[in-house]
């Protein structure tokens, strides 16, 4: 009788704990409705700068490089063409290079140098405090009263700076944020799925916070800061992995405003390899969760206006909803066991439901970020479900970051690597930087077989509406985990036969 009670409490337990994870999830969804709304009603808004420089103003740009072989020299060559005057720009490359990128860089620099453009190459021998550290050693020198930022996989639009220095008229604006293109989306399925990904942050998120003057933040490139900005603002600091989410939330704190212009595209390369995308995943939610840390109570305790503060306090903890999508990936089992004894009806009234309602709105979310940018939307929405089973197959890897954050781990700061894929016949594998792996693509498949286990159970158990939701967590989670353990062995048996830099997954 007392090991039946045990039981019976335990399940309780467990099912309250799913419960709750699912309602918090389910908030974090309805949400992107919530910037879905926020981003039309702003949508007319005009986005005209309040006037334009007499006398065009200097500008420096800072180009961040670690051992970027296949990608420098294009980074270079495109920013070199940017459209204006000459004796007003600077560009630095900012190398920590240690390996022939650098030999590659100093090339391209003393020919542009020879040419009669202000470049400088600046190389440092300790990669201290890694790219906030860069960005600040070449602060002090920039000649520039404005700095434009870009990274070592991105394309500098011609029209960048006609496009964007103009709006720093109004003495407010701090920084300027142009929105990322995909110069690979349609490599395969994963560049696809990121790049939805990534369009639904750029298009609604920024498009609706910027509109509604709410925070927002620089994406660490693509974009342009007023000097004084960085400076009163404290400067870069290394204590985060996001130094770009930490100096522009204590800019916005400090009174400056930001501008998203979504018009202005900057076009990247995106991961083509699954455990680089998760590499990069898992440095960008630590970031975010340190940066929460970091300036959270702040923000809570600031003057801020309610509808700022609230809303920036979302952004902050927006990743904490991959821990709560691992929890209920875990404790999903028992809460199928729970409704055995519902009936049908209760199931379909409070099953579907939430099904919809926390799926249906990130994929509207999704939806209309393609809508807005892309003619051909409807040939890409296909792609939505994918984007769903995707985000829940890295919950693991992201709650992982989570964790370690909260934890207070350090942890350093580990590039994504580029190889230069663009088109469909190029290819990444011959190539030199890698990603190892480590015990997580495993505990994914296992995680996948497990929700096979469960889908079999559901169906031969008449619980038939947590199915579609279970699909996609076993989906998510086969293709991640699958991707990850064949392109890590690959990787291996390359390594064994060619000597190449190796980045340590986390």
């Amino acid at each position: 009788m007392m090991d039946e009670m045990v039981t019976s409490w335990f399940q309780t337990g467990l099912l309250l704990i799913y419960s709750l994870a699912l309602g918090l999830l389910l908030l974090f969804s309805l949400h992107r409705h919530v910037l879905v709304r926020l981003y039309f009603k702003n949508k007319g808004l005009p986005r005209t700068p309040k006037g334009s420089f007499s006398r065009l103003p200097k500008v420096t740009i800072q180009l961040p490089v670690y051992n970027e072989f296949y990608v420098v020299e294009r980074l270079i060559r495109s920013v070199a063409e940017i459209d204006y005057p000459p004796s007003l720009l600077e560009i630095q490359v900012l190398d920590d290079s240690t390996d022939e990128t650098s030999d590659l860089a100093k090339r391209v620099v003393a020919e542009l140098m020879g040419k009669g453009l202000d470049i400088v190459y600046i190389h440092r021998e300790k990669r201290e405090g890694f790219k906030a550290g860069a960005l600040g050693e070449g602060l002090k020198v920039a000649k520039g009263e404005f700095v434009a930022v870009f990274d070592a996989d991105f394309l500098a639009p011609g029209d960048f700076l006609n496009n964007t220095i103009h709006h720093f008229t109004d003495d407010r604006v701090g920084m300027i944020q142009a929105r990322w293109g995909h110069l690979n989306r349609d490599y395969s399925l994963l560049t696809k799925v990121q790049s939805i990904f990534l369009d639904g942050h750029f298009v609604i998120e920024h498009g609706a916070r910027s509109r509604a003057s709410l925070f927002f933040n620089f994406n660490g490139t693509a974009g342009i800061w007023r000097k004084s900005c960085i400076e009163d603002s404290g400067g870069w600091q290394h204590d985060t992995l996001t130094e770009d989410l930490d100096l522009s939330y204590r800019a916005q704190m400090g009174g400056w405003r930001f501008v998203f212009l979504d018009d202005v595209v900057s076009p990247a390369e995106v991961p083509v390899e699954m455990n680089a995308w998760k590499n990069q995943q898992f440095r960008w939610s630590k970031g975010s969760v340190q940066t929460a840390r970091k300036l959270l109570m702040k923000v809570v305790r600031s003057n801020l206006r309610p509808r700022v503060k609230v809303e920036a306090v979302i952004a902050l903890t927006a990743n904490f909803a991959y821990l709560l999508m691992a929890l209920v990936a875990l404790l999903i089992f028992p809460a199928v066991l729970s409704r055995l004894d519902l009936g049908w009806y209760r199931v379909f009234v409070v099953d579907l439901p939430l099904f919809f309602a926390a799926t249906g709105a990130v994929s509207r979310f999704y939806i209309y970020s393609q809508k807005e940018v892309y003619a051909d939307w409807k040939t890409r929405i296909k792609y939505i479900p994918c984007v769903l089973a995707v985000g829940m197959g890295i919950s693991f890897n992201n709650a992982c970051a989570v964790v370690e954050a909260l934890g207070g781990r350090e942890s350093e700061f580990r590039r994504t690597p580029k190889y230069h894929v663009v088109n469909q016949g190029d290819s990444w594998q011959a190539k030199r930087y890698g990603v190892s792996n480590n015990f997580l693509p495993f505990l994914e498949v296992t995680i996948g077989a497990y929700f096979c286990w469960v889908i079999s159970f559901s169906i031969r158990s008449g619980v038939y509406f947590p199915v579609p939701f279970l699909v996609l967590f076993c989906s998510g989670f086969f293709y991640v985990g699958l991707m990850s353990l064949f392109q890590g062995r690959w990787e291996r048996l390359r390594l064994a036969s060619t000597k190449v830099e190796t980045a340590p997954a986390d």
